[in-house]
């Protein structure tokens, strides 16, 4: 057709603008989807991608995409995407909305995400009355893992954990997720749809519009679920399986409106702005007169980039020491993380930490190959030990390091520290004792920082002045070290 003629044709149907050109989750065929022949998704994504364009809120827009066969939807939608991890997406949305509250957030998810291993999620966030909107296709099965029975699974329906079929008696009845949010007062609207017929799917496209612009007017938590054929986990041709949604699903999960307050609701008040940087100290009750002014000069030569886990029992203080490397770190101006790690028993259970102080972003809070490891019991040491780095340091609270623990490649300090602690006044402040042995060695952090991260993690006068000592005993008890080894 030549160039004269297409201008004489205007254009009145074509892809939404919302979705990319083309698809590059694979090199070859770039102008289609994942989604199995049939599958409801795509349809899905159609209705979502127009009532964005309609509304033009394109770039607006962010996407929350959770495990599931929707899992590669950031490669679809030319929006806002976020991938968050199975049946996270309503709490990811939540966060996303609230720090973002001129966006508009919607959270995609399928049945097993949603109401399996996500039930917690959507149900706070519906009685939060969080303003996103949540896509929720129900197609009641696991499809993308293999066809397991999910909450939404049929009586009598078989799957490969219910061969027999679902029974009441074994896994329970289906749950009805749209009628269980609707009980709650926040949730603005709740409609259940369907892609049975085409009568159902034009009825489902103006619902996911009407859900959206809900969102748009401030309105608060919409949710739609649509009634999706799987062939292919159904084991059904493309036809038979959209007549079961009509004919089979429907009776189960029957369509219709099951909440709308719209009528009964005002756009929701703008979110606060947060707190400035100024104001936190008096949020967290800390006098400016504690902080350095400005953030104090590392003294460590090189980059600055400790790896620490800190492990031993529950009330050796093992997470308290983490909490003053970081705080200080912090402090200093520099980036820092602390993840805490402990089991079941609070007391005499096994506990560790991550942390992490680097000048540079930090990639992870984990920390699997530590240059420091400050092992307070023998277990820990051996649990760790061969995780240091070469050329890292094993702090160990023991009197003689264990020979079958010994490496060549690492640095070694062992001594008592508990004892030395005991001569300070309590053996409970063996935690500062080995901490100041690590700051003596790695030279990253300055004075002022640890002092006033300890000022404030510790409330007790007591305790401050003993773990000041303590902390100071420790980097007298590593240069000691060093002067034997140098003799």
């Amino acid at each position: 057709m030549s160039n004269a003629m297409e201008s004489d044709y205007e254009v009145v149907h074509a892809k939404s603008k919302v979705f990319y050109e083309t698809y590059e989750r694979k090199e070859e065929l770039q102008h289609q989807t994942h989604y199995c022949s049939g599958c409801g998704h795509g349809i899905v994504h159609k209705m979502l991608a127009t009532a964005i364009e309609e509304l033009g809120i394109q770039n607006g827009t962010v996407l929350i995409s959770p495990v599931g066969c929707s899992v590669f939807a950031y490669n679809y939608f030319d929006v806002g995407n976020i991938q968050a991890a199975h049946g996270r997406a309503p709490a990811v949305a939540t966060a996303a909305k609230r720090s973002h509250p001129h966006s508009v957030v919607i959270s995609y998810q399928g049945d097993g995400d949603l109401s399996a291993i996500g039930s917690a999620e959507i149900l706070h966030a519906a009685n939060r009355g969080e303003n996103i909107t949540v896509i929720f296709v129900n197609n009641a099965i696991y499809s993308m893992t293999g066809g397991q029975a999910a909450p939404t699974t049929l009586i009598g329906q078989k799957s490969t954990t219910t061969p027999f079929g679902r029974s009441a008696e074994n896994e329970g009845y289906p749950l009805r997720m749209s009628e269980l949010l609707a009980t709650l007062d926040a949730p603005v609207y709740v409609e259940r749809v369907g892609l049975g017929d085409n009568k159902q799917i034009a009825k489902a496209s103006r619902a996911i519009r009407k859900a959206v612009e809900n969102q748009v007017r401030g309105l608060g938590f919409s949710l739609i679920e649509v009634l999706s054929p799987c062939p292919t986990i159904w084991k059904m041709s493309a036809v038979d399986a959209q007549h079961w949604v009509r004919d089979v699903m429907e009776k189960t999960y029957p369509l219709g409106v099951v909440c709308d307050r719209t009528k009964d609701r005002q756009p929701r008040a703008a979110a606060a702005h947060a707190p400035g940087l100024d104001e936190i100290p008096a949020i967290l009750g800390i006098e400016h007169d504690e902080l350095p002014e400005t953030p104090a000069p590392c003294n460590m030569t090189g980059e600055v980039d400790l790896h620490v886990r800190v492990a031993g029992f529950g009330g050796q203080g093992v997470l308290l020491l983490g909490e003053v490397l970081a705080e200080a770190g912090l402090d200093s101006g520099l980036e820092v993380s602390w993840l805490p790690s402990y089991g079941p028993e609070m007391r005499s259970g096994t506990s560790n930490c991550h942390v992490r102080v680097s000048k540079e972003s930090i990639d992870s809070p984990l920390v699997t190959v530590p240059n420091f490891l400050v092992a307070m019991n023998e277990p820990s040491l051996r649990k760790f030990d061969l995780s240091v780095k070469p050329g890292g340091w094993v702090i160990y609270n023991g009197d003689v390091f264990p020979e079958d623990c010994q490496r060549d490649d690492v640095n070694v300090l062992a001594l008592n520290f508990t004892q030395a602690a005991n001569d300070l006044g309590d053996p409970r402040a063996a935690n500062m004792v080995m901490l100041g042995a690590l700051l003596e060695i790695s030279g990253g952090l300055p004075q002022a920082s640890i002092d006033a991260a300890l000022r404030r993690l510790v409330t007790s006068e007591r305790w401050y002045q003993l773990d000041e000592r303590a902390l100071a005993r420790g980097r007298e008890l590593y240069r000691a070290s060093r002067k034997e080894v140098a003799v």
